[in-house]
């Protein structure tokens, strides 16, 4: 399940496109450059429809950059957490950019199509169950049991649980961002098909 059906939430043409150059004010202009120095790359993805707020689109992309490079979380684990997100939310662009990024960081690609399929998936280590089932529970059920909480609290502490809260919510808040904007997935990148409601 990583083929390529499109997701009712991109019918339409996208919206939130760019800023035209003639309503960039100064404030555009300092984000734009703030997010190339710091990404070393021209606006992508979600930044493309944030940068009509410059200053949400600089916070929010200074949080990224905390949870992508420094965060207690190795890629092949951060990447499951996103995965559930962009699951989640039927999020195309997120999907199509992060299910390839997840298996070149190490996760078993029957696990990223388990996720899209919505199924538990299977050969998950200890870490990765336990952080399928924090994020999944979280996003599902708008909270964690104490079950699922004090699994996750033994192998990762409370900065990780912290941390896996954040991930999930930043790329959920990102996958928001992207269906309203419908911004489209990647070019030629795995899709998802949409969920059963």
């Amino acid at each position: 399940m990583l083929g390529a059906v499109t997701s009712p939430h991109i019918f339409g043409p996208e919206r939130l496109g760019p800023v035209p150059v003639d309503r960039f004010t100064a404030r555009h202009r300092e984000a734009l450059d703030a997010f190339k120095r710091t990404r070393g790359a021209e606006l992508f993805g979600p930044f493309i429809p944030l940068l009509w707020s410059p200053e949400l689109m600089v916070r929010i992309a200074a949080l990224g950059e905390y949870l992508r490079e420094r965060t207690v979380f190795p890629p092949h684990l951060s990447e499951v957490m996103i995965l559930i997100a962009a699951r989640h939310w039927t999020q195309q662009y997120e999907w199509s950019l992060h299910c390839p990024i997840a298996i070149e960081s190490g996760v078993d690609p029957a696990i990223a199509g388990a996720i899209a399929a919505g199924t538990r998936p299977p050969r998950m280590s200890d870490e990765q169950a336990t952080l399928y089932d924090f994020c999944t529970e979280l996003v599902r059920e708008q909270g964690v049991s104490d079950a699922t909480y004090e699994r996750a609290l033994a192998a990762f502490g409370e900065q990780g649980i912290v941390e896996a809260t954040a991930i999930t919510g930043y790329y959920s808040m990102l996958a928001m961002v992207l269906n309203t904007a419908r911004t489209p997935p990647e070019p030629g990148g795995p899709t998802l098909a949409p969920q059963p409601r």
